[in-house]
């Protein structure tokens, strides 16, 4: 069972604050973790191949193409402001 204390160790751990009427609720909430982690560990798992990841999915990658775009006058056309062929922003370094 986690206490107060242990509560208090690891919120200073997290650089957290916690109210002190919360220390009791979270010792449980700890506690509640804790022992469904013990559960866990009792699942056997020696058949169990490790996985990188939940889903099973490659990453599928095209080919690197370069193709020619005519769109950058619409572009330009949502712009509210441009210069040219560029888009004109405010200044924003002093």
């Amino acid at each position: 069972m986690v206490d107060k204390k242990t509560v208090e160790y690891v919120a200073e751990l997290a650089r957290i604050k916690v109210d002190p009427e919360q220390k009791e609720y979270l010792a449980g909430q700890l506690s509640k973790i804790l022992e469904y982690i013990d559960k866990l560990k009792q699942v056997n798992t020696d058949n169990v191949e490790p996985m990188r990841e939940v889903n099973q999915h490659r990453n599928v990658l095209r080919k690197d193409e370069a193709v020619s775009f005519s769109g950058q006058q619409d572009i330009l056309n949502n712009a509210p402001s441009r210069f040219e062929t560029y888009f004109k922003i405010p200044k924003v370094i002093e």
